[in-house]
């Protein structure tokens, strides 16, 4: 089984396209986006269509869910106010920008999707098992509380997004947490590339993938982390003319985060330019 895993869109139809175009040429079994399908970007009704044509299972990020219910915010769990602030116009914009029956579909979602393969479980959520909104960072996660996470939840591989950056790791039992990254946006390392990741359970595995096996089973679990390339000048195009933060622009254009830079630990604010 072999699936490809699209993590925040933030309304970035064309990387988008790209990846499932991407995916389906991998010759993937299924595909699952895992929330945040507005935010940030122009146009957020553009990705409706895109998902709902190549039957991309999605679930309910927070986003989804206040834009669903027409909430004050997108309940992102920022703490700084600079963030805040940058979040309150992002949201307001997606908000008056995606139509009711958009917004009708995302109440429905679910908030995870779990899946049994070759005897393995696996679950899909989008900030953590316990908490939609929860930021999982690689510098600051330990595994102990992963595989607590594992346990609690009653999960062989969990997998994520929301934070924003793509990593993984191994725990014990050789099950997996997986953080699949986002389309959104660049993840602030100075490339206008985005990510998704393949995970692929059984079968042969890619030279580039990450290989695990789940001790006592028998079955191999693989992670791809993917780069898209899209038409980044285009996307910053339509967002400055929607009129949204210069800010959000730069960040397309550059590769480094301008904005929600408070949350991040100090070895990923390290990382980035600001």
């Amino acid at each position: 089984m072999k699936l490809a895993l699209f993590g925040g869109l933030y309304s970035n139809y064309l990387a988008l396209e790209q990846a499932i175009a991407d995916a389906r040429a991998r010759g993937v079994d299924a595909m699952y986006c895992l929330g945040d399908l507005g935010a940030f970007g122009p146009h957020p009704d553009r990705v409706f269509p895109i998902l709902q044509r190549h039957n991309v299972a999605c679930i309910q990020g927070n986003y989804d869910d206040s834009i669903g219910n027409e909430l004050n915010d997108c309940q992102c769990g920022y703490t700084d106010p600079k963030d805040n602030h940058f979040a309150q116009l992002s949201y307001d914009y997606t908000l008056a920008n995606t139509c009711d029956t958009n917004k009708a579909w995302l109440r429905e979602l679910p908030s995870e999707i779990r899946l049994k393969v070759d005897g393995l479980r696996v679950l899909l959520c989008h900030g953590s098992p316990r908490r939609t909104n929860e930021f999982l960072w690689e510098s600051s996660t330990s595994t102990a509380f992963l595989n607590r996470l594992a346990d609690e939840y009653n999960a062989d591989v969990i997998v994520g997004t929301h934070s924003g950056i793509h990593w993984q790791r191994e725990l014990s039992g050789g099950r997996r947490y997986i953080n699949v990254g986002v389309l959104g946006r660049p993840e602030n390392d100075g490339s206008t590339n985005v990510w998704y990741s393949i995970v692929e359970i059984g079968g042969e595995k890619n030279s580039n993938a990450l290989p695990c096996t789940f001790h006592g089973s028998g079955v191999d679990v693989s992670v791809e982390f993917v780069p898209v390339v899209y038409d980044h000048k285009r996307l910053a195009a339509e967002m400055r003319a929607e009129h949204l933060p210069d800010e959000f622009t730069e960040t397309v254009l550059t590769g480094w985060w301008t904005t929600c830079l408070e949350i991040l630990p100090s070895r990923e604010r390290r990382a980035g330019r600001f």
